[in-house]
């Protein structure tokens, strides 16, 4: 891991006003037109099923409509608010345009992001380059979202950002982290790095085979369950696929390698999945199989120090 300071990315795009991920062009180094910082009337989900057919489009957020597999942030903003109070660490070890670490410095909430995909690192800077102060905010619940109380002064979240690996977080000291709230790539589906025509050595999201793809996750989440404090939470978002016309599913194998190093699952929520164009070619074809539109958000706790698993044995095996 090495850390890209701010004042990296500001030399980056003296030279750049644009970089390619996942065949897209995406602009960078131009000011992002920002109309409010906070969604209008946001609620915490209550339920295990989650739907967003509308992106949010506060703050930065509109700027990442061409980042494709980014996750909504409604899914980052539930998680922080419902597992985090302000002022505690948020690490999301697969990070792409940054759209979690947008939510930590909107939350109060210091937010560390890693991505193996350097360019990647640049548009979440990009997205990041704005000044942000709640007390301006007119909105009655910003207090309640963030756990303010009155005449308490504001601190801006410190926002880190490191060229690094999921699986080798070497900088992180262990138990630092108070959530972890990330959405990996899929295997094979869309690759997101490329370096001189070629993939970056080490991206997941170009491993072919089903079962290197899930070795490799158990890795991160070895490494995820060192660096997360005892009893906080881990959240991951995982998609499932077809190959040969048949189901695969990738999500159930990724929670059964993080059950292995060590963690409790918490939750399972259904991602309902909107404006897919990987599915777009298949709704007017004839087909024997059913389009796959929701992902899994799995939510991990680690155990506290000496806490007795033998009732929690049934969220710990499959």
């Amino acid at each position: 891991m090495r850390e890209v300071p701010f004042e990296e990315y500001l030399e980056f795009i003296k030279e750049h006003d644009h970089v390619i991920i996942g065949n897209q062009k995406i602009e960078i180094g131009r000011p992002i037109l920002i109309k409010t910082f906070q969604p209008q009337n946001f609620k915490l989900e209550t339920t295990t099923v989650w739907s967003f057919p509308d992106r949010g489009k506060w703050a930065t957020h509109h700027a990442n409509a061409k980042y494709r597999g980014n996750w909504a942030p409604q899914v980052p903003r539930n998680l922080i608010l419902q597992y985090t109070k302000p002022g505690d660490t948020v690490l999301d070890a697969f990070l792409g345009s940054g759209t979690t670490l947008i939510e930590c410095k909107l939350l109060g909430r210091h937010g560390i992001g890693v991505d193996i995909n350097y360019e990647a690192l640049m548009v979440a800077w990009d997205r990041l380059n704005f000044e942000y102060d709640p007390r301006k905010e007119a909105q009655p619940t910003l207090s309640s979202y963030l756990g303010m109380k009155e005449n308490v002064e504001w601190v801006e979240p410190q926002i880190r950002l490191y060229h690094g690996d999921a699986r080798n977080l070497d900088e992180l000291e262990d138990e630092s982290i108070d959530l972890i709230a990330t959405h990996p790539p899929y295997a094979g589906i869309i690759g997101y790095t490329k370096k001189a025509g070629s993939p970056v050595d080490g991206d997941l999201s170009n491993v072919k085979s089903i079962n290197d793809f899930v070795l490799e996750m158990k890795k991160a989440a070895e490494e995820f369950y060192r660096v997360l404090k005892p009893g906080k939470y881990a959240a991951i978002l995982m998609g499932d696929t077809r190959r040969h016309r048949h189901y695969v599913p990738i999500a159930f194998r990724v929670m059964k390698a993080f059950l292995e190093a060590g963690f409790i699952l918490k939750e399972d929520i259904i991602k309902v999945q909107h404006h897919m164009r990987g599915t777009e070619p298949w709704k007017t074809r004839k087909r024997d199989f059913y389009l796959i539109s929701h992902e899994h958000l799995f939510v991990f706790r680690k155990p506290e120090k000496g806490e007795r698993l033998q009732k929690f044995q049934e969220s710990r095996v499959v």
